[in-house]
């Protein structure tokens, strides 16, 4: 008996060996196409066609590949909705619609004119051949993910048009389909009109609330890992039971659930990363498996049906991109990027072909025969690699100008450094998912995590909970890619450990847990807080949380008469503006007329992004007229400000009796401005009277400052 029993097949169908050589070529293929400059979404493709029954058929198409490959799929599409920007998608609402008119009427008109002409087939398969070219699939959809590019105009009018053009092009499909089953009548269109709706009104108006849902109750990452792929599939699901492509479902779902999870979320990196790392490698592998080059040199028809689809189905899409560009007067790169992207066939191309190929006409002939079947998947593979090539290169090209622009603004921005005392371990995710949200992505090592350790109280247990804390604090900003410099240190008190470590790390902003009352004579905000203020100049965020902080869906702003001669003013203004874009939260700012004046041109100027509303405040003095503008699901902040400043007034006294009254049921902040810190950039403004009251009120600061300095 030989020690070593092992005989080598082709195909490979041990599970063990298959999914090892899969894994081998989804870490291999990246490596050795980037030394060629090539994407490696193609060598994904071309690993396939190797490895396939077609190629050296190392490895059969098995169920496997068919189950990873519909999650790819479905993940891409999943991805392309979680990932837009909806705001910039709304602004651009009209060109994705009439980029998705265009990318389908275009090709269309193109693949029916060449199919009828040029290949003789009859009307019936031209169009639905055409169909496959007004389709598309956001194959290359991985290199905006990789560049950071999602929120480009040019790709938020690409994923807009692409649902708008996909829905058309399975909507002929399901026609087409539907006439060879004899149920094309006038009530078929009425039940599939009936049931898209349908379906479409339950995914927006319940997922969304499920979602909701499921984060306030449930905290645990592997669990809302799952819940979310089990929208997916149940969006997909539903699609298909109406007799559409789970596609559309998976893409809706993204949708929707995109409020739900911010952009630089723990939960938005682990989809990603999954997604990324396997499934969309899986389904690109298996689509490159079913491509037979050989069919090529089999005979001249299929060699010329695969030359016209490749041909009218790329010149159309380019075609259809060029028309956009001219129509928004668009640059040359924005129209590489949509084409680039919308040139891919893939998801339902195939969808149709294989459909078609199933139907048996009255003459016996199949809809779309073998050379068609032979055409597509060799389109296939040409279009997945123009497509890669060109969203690379356009990728390359808005990548290298934002890092240019990005060193500019560099310069003229002060460095971020956030500070997060670590004490209470119930509020440690809560803190930094906040400090996620209002941090400038493009600064690197921005948070800092805090444990003070009192020199008097100390103890072994104490020093051990504290490591705890600031591990916890480190391990939910790594899951969102967000490095963490964590800081132990003994002190004579907590204030005293974070005053001197403000100093001591040039910390900008400090972020702390509201303080919980211990007894009938503490105060609201406890003496930590109040010896911080005293202690600091730097801007102090003071939050309470009764929700996470991605299920909020409204930030509501009380400001205070004055607050836009503080130094810090731009600076809260600038954090809770980047908050409400990624949380795709709508921004409520309550001030008097003259602040919102100053509020109005600053958001316009800097922001003007942020979806925003401003509303008279008459008498800030009593906070009960906000108590109908504030649901349960909304964040109350609160601009307060310390003992001697410009904005300061007798009635902050009255503050914390307010809070804890009216507001003790809702997820709450008080920040505290920068008071004296670097000089901000100050929008100066008039009155209608022509007086300049903003270098009135500098002057005076200024003047206060060095009072204090001297005294």
């Amino acid at each position: 008996m030989n020690l070593f029993d092992f005989n080598l097949t082709l195909p490979i169908t041990d599970p063990t060996w298959v999914f090892f050589l899969v894994l081998i070529i989804i870490l291999f293929a990246p490596m050795i196409l980037g030394r060629l400059h090539i994407p490696h979404i193609i060598g994904m493709i071309l690993a396939g066609v190797l490895i396939g029954e077609h190629g050296f058929h190392v490895l059969d198409r098995d169920s496997s590949f068919e189950l990873f490959g519909k999650v790819g799929l479905y993940y891409i599409m999943f991805l392309a909705g979680l990932e837009m920007d909806m705001e910039d998608f709304k602004k651009n609402r009209t060109k994705s619609v009439v980029f998705g008119w265009l990318t389908f009427l275009v090709p269309m008109a193109l693949g029916i004119w060449s199919s009828m002409s040029m290949l003789g087939y009859g009307f019936l398969t031209a169009v639905l051949l055409a169909s496959m070219y007004a389709s598309h699939t956001l194959i290359a959809y991985p290199i905006i993910s990789r560049y950071g590019l999602s929120r480009l105009r040019s790709v938020n009018i690409t994923i807009g048009g692409t649902a708008v053009t996909v829905t058309l092009a399975l909507i002929i499909l399901a026609v087409i389909g539907g006439m060879f089953k004899g149920t094309v009548d006038g009530w078929f269109w009425v039940f599939l009109v009936a049931k898209v709706a349908f379906l479409g009104f339950l995914i927006v108006f319940f997922f969304p609330r499920i979602g909701r849902w499921f984060f306030r109750k449930y905290d645990d990452s592997v669990m809302q890992f799952v819940f979310v792929l089990a929208m997916v599939f149940l969006g997909g699901g539903l699609m298909e039971f109406v007799g559409m492509e789970g596609i559309l479902g998976a893409f809706l779902a993204g949708l929707v659930l995109n409020r739900l999870i911010p952009h630089v979320s723990p939960l938005m990196n682990r989809l990603e990363f999954v997604g990324n790392a396997l499934f969309i490698p899986y389904f690109l592998i298996g689509v490159g498996m079913i491509i037979d080059v050989r069919s090529l040199f089999a005979g001249g028809e299929a060699l010329k049906v695969a030359i016209v689809m490749t041909v009218v189905a790329t010149f159309s899409k380019w075609l259809a991109a060029w028309i956009t560009q001219k129509i928004y007067r668009m640059q040359s790169n924005e129209r590489s990027m949509i084409f680039g992207l919308s040139n891919a066939q893939a998801a339902a191309t195939l969808a149709a072909v294989l459909i078609g190929h199933e139907i048996i006409m009255e003459n016996g002939e199949r809809l779309l025969n073998d050379d068609v079947l032979n055409g597509t998947v060799v389109m296939i593979l040409f279009t997945c690699v123009i497509s890669s090539l060109v969203t690379e290169r356009s990728a390359r090209r808005f990548a290298l100008d934002e890092n240019v622009q990005a060193e500019e603004e560099a310069k003229q921005i002060n460095k971020e450094q956030i500070l997060i005392p670590v004490a209470n371990p119930e509020t440690i995710e809560d803190l930094v998912n906040l400090a996620l949200v209002i941090k400038d992505a493009k600064q690197k090592n921005a948070l800092v995590a805090l444990n003070v350790i009192n020199d008097n109280n100390s103890s072994e247990k104490k020093e051990l909970q504290g490591k705890r804390n600031l591990e916890k604090a480190a391990m939910i900003a790594a899951a969102a890619d967000v490095p963490v410099t964590m800081v132990s240190r003994y002190d004579l008190n907590i204030a005293s450990g974070i005053i001197h470590t403000i100093k001591e790390y040039e910390a900008t902003d400090v972020v702390i847990g509201l303080h919980r009352k211990a007894n009938i004579v503490d105060s609201f905000f406890g003496h930590l807080a109040e010896s911080l203020l005293k202690g600091t100049h730097r801007e102090v965020m003071i939050a309470k949380f009764l929700m996470p902080v991605n299920t909020l869906r409204r930030i509501n702003i009380a400001v205070p008469p004055k607050a836009e001669y503080e130094s810090g003013f731009s600076k809260w203004v600038e954090h809770f503006c980047r908050m409400g874009s990624i949380l795709g939260c709508r921004v409520h700012f309550f001030a008097n007329e003259r602040t919102l004046m100053r509020l109005q041109q600053l958001v316009k100027k800097r922001h003007a992004g942020t979806p925003t509303e401003f509303s008279v405040l008459e008498e800030w003095e009593d906070l009960l007229l906000l108590t109908g503008q504030v649901n349960y699901d909304h964040l109350l902040v609160v601009v307060s400000a310390r003992r001697g400043s410009i904005s300061y007034d007798t009635s902050f006294e009255r503050l914390p009796a307010q809070l804890g009254k009216y507001f003790s049921n809702n997820s709450l902040i008080i920040i505290y401005p920068d008071q004296f810190g670097e000089p901000q950039e100050i929008v100066s403004f008039s009155d209608p009277r022509g007086h300049n009251e903003s270098q009135h009120y500098e002057k005076v600061g200024k003047w206060f400052y060095k009072w204090l300095k001297k005294n």
